[in-house]
């Protein structure tokens, strides 16, 4: 991975559902000012056999990501983050973490997913 860089950004939109490939994830469209990035894309369900169906069922770790997004970001509703400015830890290809702009608060997605690995 490349040299990671702290910088200012704006949330423009999110996603929060179901992706191309049946996997419900987010994602948070940051805007830098001219370059933009998406952070996000992490798997929030995983497969289950139940009886002779696999289906996608809830994680811990997806549940516990919505919250710690909305407390770092300072929202309490999903779709209160558009237009939030967020400070994002990223390098060229992957938002490693983002913090809050007044407070020394951050959220390490990596981090997050090995503490509530399911």
């Amino acid at each position: 991975m490349s040299e990671l860089k702290i910088q200012n950004a704006k949330i423009t939109s999110t996603m929060l559902g179901v992706e191309d490939h049946g996997i419900f994830t987010c994602m948070l469209y940051l805007d830098y000012g001219g370059a933009g990035q998406g952070a996000g894309g992490y798997a929030m369900d995983t497969p289950k056999n139940i009886g002779d169906k696999t289906v996608r069922v809830g994680t811990i770790f997806g549940m516990q990501l919505i919250i710690e997004v909305l407390r770092v970001v300072g929202v309490s509703k999903w779709e209160d983050l558009p237009g939030k400015h967020v400070r994002a830890s990223a390098s060229y290809d992957k938002v490693v973490a983002i913090g809050n702009v007044l407070r020394d608060d951050w959220l390490n997605f990596s981090d997050l997913a090995a503490r509530y690995k399911d």
